[in-house]
């Protein structure tokens, strides 16, 4: 391997830098593709474990709840300790849960390897991003970023549908052992073509917050062990005192936040008031989001009788429109101001899910399925692009990283609270997937919910949310900081984004 002569030489055209994008690509495409595979498996993971609904709520919670709590961690582990290396250690992780995932004798093993599993998507997905900005030239980064972007919104695009292959073929263990071999082919790719970076001073500049990653993933382990065990255990000492230790911890959090010199979350960037608005808004928008793609796969396939493979392809209209038309709804975005985007976009989606109402016993998919699933794509596109640019154009251009650290992780948190809490308000029973008159009612009750959160999440956007904060307009930052990803299509999350920047032009304010 023969490395730049300068850090940040390497040249997307050459040898090198098709390498370096293949690696990023196969890294950050295990977790994208794994986050959308996972839930078109789960009803058949119930009856083959014998599980209850709790058992899978874990098994998507259990994966969000570390990555949502160390994945600000990792990128500064990555900082310190080396890109390369961070980003091998976090695909070796995966690769290893998800063969222990696999291999799953009963559902505490599945649970547990899937939080393992969150651990190294913490590693390699901020690491896959980083490496790219260390090692490409400047004049390449933006091009790098959004074909790494683009390939990995074909990843989620393609993942419900190989999944529901896998289910209904050689069954639910190997869409967890699909990441294996696409790590074996990761690894010495990157180990042979790609550049070690580290900076130097990364403790000092990022910050290396332990006490806060730990304090944070148990302040929501506690809340959400509450949440998922309350349908069937009701007001007894083994929720209540779960769920109010998370809620003392998660006050220690914020205590120690702001106490520490380096924290991984710094409290002072929420004084800056369009960034507290606009992850007011994320929050509500992935709660919904979160929720709603947990539930209704269970609906296609326990109530509609649709296969895995079917209720996988169902889902296809949402990220495919999310891929060909983000770029223009960023476009657009930029044109007139964030505001109505981010508006309109909820709901749209909060008309989407309320269409899902339609779905019930024997739907027809193009007439009750894909209406709702369209409606709710256009207003995914609506919003996810404009959110990422506002969050970057909040904040000084130096943060621009850090601020979509911490909008990420917000999302993720989101929609882990609202697969433990939505079947609780939905008054969902431990057994309820396995009827499908129960399920219905169940369904029938969640949706409006979700809509609702997302007509919250409008409120709060038209009401705080600044027309011209993407001109450049907020005095914490005077330069204009671009979004570089162009394709966004993570159900669970906005993309991680380190911003493109360019100095005002004349007459531009």
């Amino acid at each position: 391997m023969s490395e730049p002569s300068v850090p940040g030489g390497i040249r997307l055209t050459s040898a090198q830098g098709r390498w370096v994008l293949t690696t990023a690509v196969l890294g950050s495409g295990m977790a994208m593709l794994d986050s959308t595979v996972v839930n078109v498996a789960l009803p058949t993971i119930g009856r083959d474990l014998n599980a209850d609904l709790g058992v899978l709520q874990w098994t998507v919670s259990a994966y969000m709840l570390t990555l949502a709590s160390l994945i600000l961690l990792g990128g500064s582990l990555g900082d310190l300790y080396g890109r390369r290396r961070v980003f091998v250690i976090g695909v070796v992780w995966f690769a290893a849960a998800s063969l222990l995932c696999g291999l799953a004798p009963n559902a505490g093993v599945l649970i547990a390897a899937r939080a393992l599993q969150g651990v190294g998507g913490a590693l390699l997905t901020p690491g896959s991003l980083a490496l790219m900005q260390a090692v490409f030239h400047p004049d390449d980064r933006a091009r790098a970023v959004g074909a790494w972007s683009g390939l990995g919104g074909v990843a989620a695009a393609v993942g419900p549908f190989i999944g529901g292959w896998l289910v209904d073929g050689p069954g639910w263990r190997w869409v967890f052992f699909l990441n294996v071999p696409l790590a074996a082919v990761c690894v010495p790719v990157a180990l042979r073509h790609v550049p070690e970076t580290r900076e130097r001073d990364a403790r000092e500049r990022h910050g290396f917050d332990v006490p806060g990653a730990v304090l944070g993933a148990l302040a929501l382990a506690g809340v959400t062990y509450a949440l998922i065990a309350a349908p069937g255990q009701g007001a007894a000492p083994g929720v209540i005192i779960p769920g109010v230790l998370g809620l003392l911890l998660g006050a220690v959090f914020v205590r120690v936040e702001r106490r520490r010199p380096d924290p991984m979350l710094p409290p002072e960037i929420f004084a800056i008031r369009q960034f507290t608005a606009v992850n007011a808004v994320t929050v509500c928008v992935y709660a919904a989001f979160g929720g709603f793609f947990f539930l209704a796969v269970l609906q296609l396939q326990v109530v509609a009788g649709y296969s895995a493979l079917q209720a996988g392809t169902a889902l296809l209209p949402t990220t495919v429109l999310m891929l060909l038309l983000s770029a223009r709804s960023g476009e657009l975005g930029q044109r007139i101001g964030p505001r109505i985007p981010l508006t309109v976009g909820p709901v749209l989606c909060a008309a989407g899910m309320l269409l899902m109402l339609r779905v019930g016993e024997h739907a027809s998919y193009p007439a009750d399925v894909l209406p709702a699933l369209v409606v709710l794509g256009i207003g995914m596109v609506t919003l996810v692009a404009p959110l990422t640019s506002t969050v970057l154009a909040a904040v000084d251009v130096d943060r621009a990283g850090l601020a979509s650290g911490i909008n990420n992780a917000a999302a993720r948190a989101a929609g882990l609270l609202a697969v433990a809490a939505l079947p609780l308000l939905a008054g969902v029973t431990p057994e309820a997937y396995r009827s499908a008159d129960e399920f219905a009612a169940t369904f029938r009750r969640a949706m409006p919910l979700c809509a609702g959160i997302l007509l919250v999440g409008a409120l709060i956007a038209w009401l705080t949310v600044r027309t011209d904060v993407l001109r450049g307009a907020e005095p914490e930052a005077p330069e204009r900081c671009h979004p570089e990803c162009q394709y966004h299509c993570g159900m669970s999350a906005p993309p991680l984004d380190p911003g493109e920047t360019r100095p005002l032009g004349p007459g531009e304010r």
